[in-house]
């Protein structure tokens, strides 16, 4: 009995960390892809080598940001399932949310620092 109970925990911990892996990797990629796509417009249509810098650094801490909230997301979705024993339903679900919202908040930051940027560069350049 104890066998069989310890197997269980042990596939529905095995399914989580696959679940959150994906997540993680998940709004990882869209990020990336929804900044790419933006520097790409703005260079197209702004052609300013300064602000391709600036969206790279972006890029960087955006992803930072998002690996740091995944972690700390992991990490109580863990203790939850440890300690309170809460349904592994209920967890896998939660993952899925916190993914979904990391994601769109993500890209409303990226889209609200791209565009505050392209606007710095073209008041400075237009100052200059």
């Amino acid at each position: 009995m104890v066998v069989v109970v310890v197997v269980v925990v042990v596939a529905e911990a095995v399914v989580l960390v696959i679940v959150v892996v994906v997540a993680v990797v998940v709004i990882i990629v869209v990020v990336v892809v929804v900044v790419v796509v933006v520097v790409v417009v703005v260079v197209v249509v702004v052609q300013l080598a300064v602000v391709v810098v600036v969206e790279v650094v972006i890029i960087i801490v955006v992803v930072v940001v998002v690996v740091i909230i995944v972690v700390v997301v992991v990490v109580v979705v863990i203790v939850l399932f440890a300690l309170v024993r809460v349904s592994f339903v209920v967890v896998v679900v939660a993952v899925v949310v916190v993914a979904v919202v990391v994601i769109i908040v993500a890209v409303v930051v990226v889209v609200v620092l791209v565009v505050v940027v392209v606007v710095v560069v073209v008041v400075v350049i237009i100052i200059i």
